[in-house]
């Protein structure tokens, strides 16, 4: 008998430990409607499902059900990397067969039901109508209560804001303009939001919105109805003013609500990554873990220059750099790469990336030109041949860096060529960005031909045996489970941006990690950015405990120490941590953890028996009594405490921090305190 549908009886199913209760009906007039509670609590209100079609057919009613089918699964899959070494998959399914006479359409809808969530998609089976051009999805979100929310606003073409709390009743009262100092903007009318959307109910249940397996079809953002507290997805737009346009047969991504009574219950799903296909590729020998510095942070600072030259407004086929004067603030020089290469292979890094090594940078937004870059030809100062010889003479590798300028066109007319480069000098690991919009007009950032771009860009470095950390590209949606040489995206804001918010990396563990990790490029020691780069005026909003916490609350497998060697060298203790940190887990625990506030984390090396803590901190200062019961029972570890010193503060005091070490058991507590903006991180070796 349904829980939340008041209509006649349709089909129910439960999540393994029966706890979730989804359920499905056609309500008058032969619409898909669906509800769902958790824990006895109801969390979706009975909520519309379907699509309108180009030519006006409307497949969100005058549906009949043809067949219903049930399933369940219980398996344990092997990640190539990730923040445990196995991952449950155990879910009960439902799937419902449909079809709407008038327009001789068949639909079906799939759900599966796990313990710690749901998810449902649509199907179409081959039918006589081959192509279906959709106009809208209609997948309705409503919530029973007016749960609190962090959210960012839809935008199509960037993720990069901070992220606002609120009620779901108050969104809609932010107007537009508020989020307008963002030039590349184009925001959802009326104001929607991104998904991954944390929320949480008044009675404290956890929740979060979100889709997995994206392919062949645009990014889902969330249209709000703050008064009936009701979410509808609202697809990306293509170039003909269209969503989507998709071949029967064919399945839609997954739209997903994520559930847990525990902040950490959400930090901990995999739901997700199971939702996506296995791995693909036959051979995964070559793709690993990655740390790696970078000739970058000075150019963010403005301390340096990604340009060669100060010229500008020519043209790059026939600009004759080698008489070009040098701007003399070009980072990606030859002397200049090895100091950095020497600094990296001294402190065991694996890589170094290198941005503005190829020509094109003076005018890389193109203004107007379909491109900018060929990622093939080196400025004069940037010998590619001498200077990879030498990384792998001291035992590492460049990483490479392809900026597109938003061009895909252009990216894919040289892609091939480009990674044939990477082979012959030995890279494996690619930098590719999407600044800028040279896209065609009306299209965008995450509109189907873009999110078909992605994917290709991913696979054909998968034949180079290539591994792939795209920035501003679409937020990602478990494809790593499939195509794990994705290694790493951006797509939110990230430490660039110096002076966001203390509660930024207290929220996007919740958010955008929850597709797939995040190059959030952590490790600033400097915090006074004015010695880095002279007339900086902006201070990071971290100390330096934060930092190094960051290496346990935003898991990657491509993680970046991201200060510039002098800076590095002037606090040679606190840098043994990211020395030291693995990038690759066999158990991950979320210990504590509330959105916008702090996080706290314990895991263990996938190579070793030793265990790492870390946390961090938003606004409030607070004390942490960390239990060490994940340990070994039985067994002694050399616990090294990276803590916020007695005056560390975020603002006034960021550089000051306390290292000591103890020895601990199981049976011990930690007592730490997490200063503004602050944090902690731990290694416990094993004796």
């Amino acid at each position: 008998m349904a829980l939340c549908l008041n209509m006649h009886a349709g089909e129910q199913v439960k999540s393994p430990d029966g706890r979730l209760v989804v359920d499905f009906d056609l309500a008058k007039g032969g619409i898909p409607t669906y509800c769902a509670t958790f824990a006895g609590e109801q969390i979706v209100k009975p909520s519309h499902m379907g699509f309108i079609l180009a030519d006006s057919t409307k497949l969100d009613r005058n549906f009949a059900v043809t067949a219903t089918s049930r399933g369940s699964e219980d398996d344990t899959w092997t990640p190539v990397w990730g923040e445990n070494s196995t991952i449950r998959n155990h879910y009960n399914s439902l799937t419902v067969d449909m079809a709407q006479p008038r327009h001789g359409i068949k639909m079906n809808i799939e759900f599966r039901v796990y313990d710690d969530g749901f998810a449902f998609r649509y199907i179409f089976p081959e039918q006589t109508r081959k192509y279906l051009v959709i106009d809208a999805e209609k997948s309705q979100f409503a919530m029973a209560d007016d749960n609190t929310a962090w959210w960012i606003p839809g935008d199509y073409d960037t993720q990069e804001y901070e992220y606002i709390k609120s009620k779901i009743s108050e969104i809609p009262a932010f107007a537009n303009t508020k989020f307008q100092e963002n030039a590349s903007a184009t925001l959802l009318d009326p104001l929607g939001v991104q998904t991954s959307l944390m929320l949480k109910t008044p009675s404290g249940k956890y929740l979060n919105i979100h889709e997995a397996k994206l392919i062949d079809f645009p990014a889902m953002h969330l249209s709000v109805d703050g008064p009936a507290l009701t979410f509808t997805s609202a697809l990306t737009p293509g170039i003909d003013g269209h969503m989507a346009t998709i071949a029967t047969p064919f399945e839609t991504p997954w739209r997903v609500v994520m559930t847990g009574d525990k902040a950490t219950d959400i930090l901990a799903t995999n739901i997700i990554y199971n939702l996506n296909d296995p791995c693909a590729l036959d051979d995964t020998s070559w793709i690993h873990p990655t740390k790696f510095m970078g000739i970058w942070w000075g150019m963010i600072t403005g301390a340096n220059s990604w340009a060669y030259t100060d010229a500008h407004d020519f043209d790059l086929a026939t600009f004759d750099y080698s008489k070009a004067k040098p701007n003399g603030r070009h980072l990606a020089n030859n002397e200049d790469v090895r100091r950095y290469i020497d600094f990296a292979a001294e402190n065991g890094m694996d890589q170094l990336l290198v941005e503005g090594w190829n020509i094109g940078w003076e005018d890389w937004f193109g203004k107007g030109k379909d491109y900018v870059f060929d990622f093939q030809t080196p400025y004069p100062d940037f010998d590619i041949k001498a200077l990879n010889d030498y990384a792998h003479s001291k035992g590492i590798k460049l990483m490479m860096h392809h900026e597109t300028s938003g061009s895909p066109a252009n990216y894919e007319r040289f892609m091939d060529d480009a990674y044939d480069l990477m082979n012959r000098y030995g890279y494996d690991a690619v930098k590719s960005g999407y600044v800028g919009n040279i896209l065609p007009a009306g299209s965008h950032h995450y509109d189907q031909r873009m999110v078909r771009h992605y994917l290709d860009a991913v696979k054909r470095a998968a034949d180079k045996h290539i591994m792939v950390d795209a920035h501003e590209a679409v937020r990602p949606t478990g494809l790593a489970r499939t195509y794990p040489n994705l290694v790493g995206n951006e797509s939110a804001m990230g430490q660039e941006y110096q002076h966001m918010s203390m509660q930024h990396c207290t929220i996007l563990p919740f958010t955008r990690l929850k597709g797939g990790p995040m190059d959030f490029t952590p490790g600033i020691f400097e915090m006074d950015l004015d010695k880095t780069a002279p007339g900086n005026t902006t201070d990071k909003k971290a100390t330096i405990a934060n930092q190094l916490g960051l290496y346990m609350t935003m898991y990657s497998p491509l993680q970046m120490a991201a200060d510039t060697p002098e800076n590095y060298a002037k606090r040679m203790d606190a840098f043994q941590f990211i020395k030291d940190v693995p990038l690759d887990w066999s158990i991950s625990k979320y210990i504590d953890a509330e959105p916008g506030e702090f996080i706290v984390v314990a895991r263990k090396d996938k190579n070793s028996e030793n265990w790492y803590a870390g946390g961090v901190n938003a606004e409030e200062p607070r004390n942490v009594d960390l239990a060490l019961d994940f340990l070994e029972p039985g067994v002694k570890y050399e616990a090294t405490i990276y803590a916020d010193g007695k005056k560390a503060d975020a603002i006034t005091n960021p550089h000051d921090y306390k290292i000591s070490h103890r020895k601990v058991t199981a049976g011990d507590t930690i007592k730490l305190r997490m200063a503004r903006g602050g944090g902690f991180a731990i290694e416990f070796k094993k004796l």
